[in-house]
């Protein structure tokens, strides 16, 4: 086992007032407990990195690489194992919420963007807690692995902690880093898939990743011949006409905002209450759940459509911006060895 008192020193690429990728160096005294080094191979871009663009802290929380060395009180993961790691970096184990498996709602929950602003995805490397790193599939490459850690989660989530049944019917609005894989998890899981996109540019694709049914959306002000739909995951950057989609939900129905907005939520509040309708908040998934999504993609083949860039300066902004822009198919990922 290589040493784990050994002071490490890593670059890290970090976001900046003018906003602005900076290259930087962390350093720690060694690896403590259960952490791992992991030399980063690929780095998964999401839209949660832009809103710390303008932050001074390490970016990235889609990683993916490789276990360079073990800390005191590693169990399970190897030396070269292939690994990911996402989101959530800690929790304390004892509260309620992490004793039954929820931790993600612990009160002292390390989360990317509120604890160890000195390390992220965007790196050379990372020290992580072996509790929250995952040991890919080899039927996962590590590119995919990455993408699956905020993107895949996110999605999956739904399916698994909402207890969404294959003869249910599942929309989802928007195809992009999050959308794309919601169609294919939702898919396999056997549901009938029905996808809503601004325009009809990817009804080709999203029927290729298994939808049952497109609607274009761009100009419509009411649905004609859309059967109820019992849940709806919402991946778009910005909130939809709820007045608009809520026309097409089964009563009951649950609804799924899946990214950030900063604005508040307003919605039709008498269709909203006579429908039964229910607004379900869900964020990234607990460990449980990301070790059942791994497998299940393991199974049946799922993996990301990825825009590749080099992880180094120049790359992280061109991949930000192409994200901004709306240019990204379907998931920008940085990778070490371009």
């Amino acid at each position: 086992m290589a040493s784990t008192t050994e002071a490490i020193s890593f670059t890290v690429y970090k976001g900046s007032p003018d906003k602005r990728i900076v290259k930087a160096t962390t350093q720690r005294d060694g690896l403590v407990k259960d952490e791992v080094l992991i030399r980063i191979t690929h780095s998964s871009l999401c839209g949660t990195d832009e809103h710390y663009l303008g932050t001074d802290m390490c970016l990235g929380h889609e990683g993916a690489g490789v276990v360079e060395k073990l800390g005191p009180d590693v169990k399970d993961l190897k030396i070269g194992d292939n690994v990911a790691f996402g989101y959530q970096r800690s929790c304390c184990g004892g509260c309620s919420q992490c004793l039954s498996g929820l931790e993600i709602f612990c009160p002292s929950r390390g989360f990317y963007g509120f604890t160890s602003l000195d390390i992220g995805s965007m790196a050379s490397h990372i020290p992580f807690s072996e509790s929250f790193t995952y040991k890919l599939d080899p039927a996962i490459s590590n590119e995919a692995g990455s993408a699956f850690m905020c993107g895949g989660a996110t999605v999956f989530n739904v399916l698994d902690m909402f207890n969404v049944k294959p003869t249910d019917r599942v929309g989802i609005v928007g195809i992009g880093g999050l959308g794309h894989l919601a169609i294919q998890f939702a898919a396999k899981w056997g549901c009938q898939v029905i996808v809503f996109s601004s325009t009809e540019e990817k009804r080709e694709q999203a029927m290729a990743y298994g939808a049952s049914e497109f609607y274009a959306t761009k100009g419509v002000e009411k649905f004609e011949g859309v059967a109820p739909i019992d849940h709806l995951m919402v991946t778009t950057s910005q909130q939809i006409d709820w007045e608009l989609y809520l026309s097409i939900m089964a009563a009951p129905g649950t609804i799924y905002p899946l990214t950030v907005s900063e604005d508040d939520l307003k919605i039709p509040y008498m269709t909203f209450l006579f429908g039964g309708i229910r607004i379900q908040a869900s964020i990234v998934a607990p460990r449980v759940i990301y070790r059942r999504m791994l497998r299940f993609a393991a199974f049946h083949g799922i993996t990301a459509t990825l825009q590749r860039y080099p992880l180094n300066e120049a790359g992280i902004e061109k991949a930000m911006a192409d994200l901004r822009e709306g240019k990204t198919r379907y998931r920008g990922v940085l990778c070490a060895d371009l």
